[in-house]
């Protein structure tokens, strides 16, 4: 598996100057990022938003920094410069880059996982896939350890130790129950296969940790 990129942070939108009349053209575009709030050019703020588009690709795990160079490239209104910005937005933790068959510890360490849009639960035809989305429409439908990462990592220091809390099982072991075959890895890598769809249609956003 190549590596996949996602955008990091919250779009906080458009902010517009205090004039009169009004200014038609936003001063900036805001993304929350980790403790920050991040202002971004129209050039920037659309670089950044083109990470969030092809969800059937991000579900495929194709978008990586190439593709997405490409399609800013070819695009209606080109970006000739779109390299220079993408690589801009990967040095300023706004877009991320890993490879889900890979080492996710660094990566996961650095980030939290925070949800976004519901949780939809479970249905009939398919008990073992958990929905997100809004109102009855869903977005994703993810498995158990994934739903839970999705719900529940942001209360961990970071995505790597929520990973590494469910797949500890030593008490289940000092009760003498059965133990599932998991581990604080191949959590990791369910949670990163399923991580840019995550992203991409809403359901949750990447965030840097504070203070790293």
């Amino acid at each position: 598996m190549s590596t996949v990129i996602v955008p990091a942070g919250l779009s906080m939108g458009p902010r517009y100057r205090y004039v009169r009349p009004p200014d038609p053209t936003p001063e900036c575009y805001e993304v929350h990022l980790g403790d920050d709030l991040v202002e971004l050019t129209e050039i920037e703020a659309a670089v950044w938003a083109a990470a969030f588009l092809y969800p059937d690709q991000h579900a495929k795990l194709t978008v990586n920094r190439d593709s997405l160079v490409r399609m800013l490239e070819t695009a209606p209104k080109p970006e000739p410069h779109a390299a220079r910005y993408v690589d801009d937005l990967i040095a300023r933790g706004l877009l991320v880059e890993f490879d889900p068959d890979g080492d996710l510890q660094p990566v996961f360490s650095r980030h939290k996982l925070l949800p976004l849009a519901q949780g939809l639960g479970t249905t009939p035809e398919e008990p073992d896939l958990h929905r997100i989305g809004v109102g009855d429409k869903a977005a994703v439908a993810v498995p158990i350890q994934v739903y839970t990462q999705w719900s529940y990592a942001f209360l961990h220091a970071n995505l790597w130790d929520a990973c590494a809390f469910y797949a500890d099982q030593s008490e289940e072991e000092a009760a003498g129950e059965k133990l599932m075959d998991l581990t604080a890895a191949g959590v990791a890598r369910d949670v990163a296969i399923n991580l840019p769809m995550m992203v991409v249609t809403g359901c949750a956003f990447f965030d840097p940790v504070v203070g790293t």
